[in-house]
């Protein structure tokens, strides 16, 4: 008996494990194992497809078509900006307008520059070759990297210490469509090199009430105007995240209610997964209440606060951390996190009295 109790225990510390790590994929910008092939089929296909993103897709759209009038490839192309705002959506598209082939690959992938030799030498005239995490790549493949996107050519090294030769391999031009979440990791000489660079930023709600209707379309979904709505405002100016709420309050219609998206439904599918009207989650409203009711509102180290909401400090900083810190509600200074006036209002509690001018003061330390 006491060895089923233990069991069932264990079982059940497993179910919670995996259901919060559920929960918190709802809300997480990066995508996940099947969510890859399910995004394929929601991906626009053309330029005039795209929504949002008005200024880089003007921009795009020139170079593109600057390039088909020359009859040569298009500039090398930098796309940078948080996961989820459609930059393999873009390279995708780069080569779907130039009706080129697109080749995959990511940074992590390349850990010497024989790798990246070996992709190269498949790579033909008018090929669209996109390096996904490319602030990854090894220092050796990034070198070679200068010159085949210079001078269309690498030095493929045969051989060890003084007996080693040198043998030209020549590329024919095509184009490097580089996406990274941190540019400012990228070395000087290797941003330098492209020859058009875009910043992709966060969607209004407005643009994500259009892809949660273009996407439900799709999906063969009946939703009401407000339904896309309440989707929208609470996909944290993400259309990945958008998209995967779009299809969780689509089985909850299809289970639960009549199988219309309306606001009732899709405002009880998103309580049901504990995301609130403003996109904070499970992950986030701990770290809002552990830092506002334990610690007064800090400072607090990023560490303190994640072995305090039991999570991996990473999943703190890279998940919950930066969305918390564009909408105000918490602030890094250099005595650890803070909340902000949003955090406590937005759970319902008062601030310690003086709390905000002691915090103030150590933004200018």
């Amino acid at each position: 008996m006491a060895f089923n109790d233990e069991y069932r225990d264990e079982a059940a510390d497993e179910f919670t494990v995996a259901e919060e790590a559920h929960l918190r994929s709802l809300t997480a910008a990066e995508a996940e194992g099947d969510e890859r092939a399910v995004e394929a089929a929601l991906r626009p296909r053309t330029l005039d497809e795209v929504v949002g993103q008005t200024r880089v897709r003007d921009q795009l759209g020139l170079v593109l078509e600057a390039a088909r009038r020359r009859g040569r490839a298009p500039d090398h192309v930098l796309l940078s900006g948080p996961p989820g705002l459609g930059k393999t959506t873009l390279a995708m598209i780069i080569a779907g307008e130039m009706s080129t082939p697109l080749r995959l690959t990511s940074g992590p992938a390349i850990t010497h520059a024989g790798d990246l030799a070996a992709i190269l030498s498949g790579v033909n005239e008018g090929d669209v070759l996109f390096v996904d995490e490319i602030h990854r790549m090894s220092r050796p493949a990034e070198e070679m990297l200068y010159m085949a996107m210079e001078d269309f050519r690498v030095d493929v090294i045969i051989g060890k210490g003084p007996g080693a030769t040198a043998i030209p391999l020549e590329i024919p031009p095509f184009t490097l469509v580089g996406a990274t979440t941190r540019a400012g990791l990228l070395p000087g000489p290797l941003r330098d090199r492209f020859g058009f660079t875009a910043h992709l930023e966060y969607y209004e709600p407005h643009e994500l009430d259009l892809i949660a209707r273009r996407s439900a379309g799709l999906l063969g979904v009946e939703m009401t105007d407000e339904g896309a709505a309440e989707i929208a405002s609470r996909s944290r100016g993400t259309p990945r995240i958008a998209n995967r709420l779009l299809r969780r309050v689509r089985d909850y219609a299809q289970v639960r209610a009549d199988g219309v998206l309306t606001h009732e439904v899709a405002r009880a599918a998103l309580e049901l997964y504990e995301v609130d009207e403003l996109g904070l989650d499970r992950l986030d409203r701990g770290v809002l209440d552990v830092l506002c009711r334990r610690f007064g509102g800090g400072p607090v180290g990023i560490s303190t606060l994640a072995v305090a909401v039991g999570e991996e400090r990473e999943t703190v900083e890279e998940v919950a951390e930066p969305f918390l810190v564009r909408n105000g509600f918490l602030a890094r200074t250099p005595r650890g996190r803070i909340a902000m006036p949003a955090a406590w209002k937005h759970l319902g509690l008062v601030a310690p009295p003086d709390s905000f001018g002691a915090q103030q003061a150590l933004f200018d330390e």
